[in-house]
């Protein structure tokens, strides 16, 4: 609701390898500038002010901009890999079962598939990909 078809128009044909938040606020320099020629906008403090606060808004945009252009660091990636493989191969030898030729009473062979362990592992492991 904030363009008309022909501006979506435009918008949408506008070829950029980036976001195009940018667009739109060149569109309001050059109306308020039209305005100021026009006498619409009476004087140029009030013009000055008016590009200030939408510079200011633009600069805001830009820096999420950049938030999401920069991805998180290389290290920090590398850190939690060795973390959740290192993690889980502990999980491995720690949880295996008691030797029953020691003869422990109670501990007989118990042979199963480590579900929680496993399941550990798959959710440690895409919170990783992700």
């Amino acid at each position: 609701g904030f363009m008309t078809r022909y501006e979506r128009k435009i918008f949408d044909d506008l070829k950029s390898p980036h976001l195009k938040y940018w667009v739109p606020f060149v569109w309001f320099g050059n109306l308020a500038s039209k305005a100021r020629k026009e006498g619409r906008i009476r004087d140029s403090v009030d013009l000055q002010t008016l590009m200030n606060e939408m510079n200011k808004y633009r600069s805001w945009c830009s820096l999420l901009f950049g938030y999401d252009w920069v991805g998180i660091p290389l290290v920090y990636t590398q850190v939690v890999t060795l973390a959740v493989y290192t993690f889980f191969f502990a999980c491995l030898i720690g949880r295996q079962f008691l030797d029953t030729d020691q003869g422990y009473q109670g501990h007989d062979l118990d042979l199963y598939i480590p579900v929680f362990t496993l399941l550990q592992f798959f959710f440690y492991a895409g919170w990783l990909k992700v």
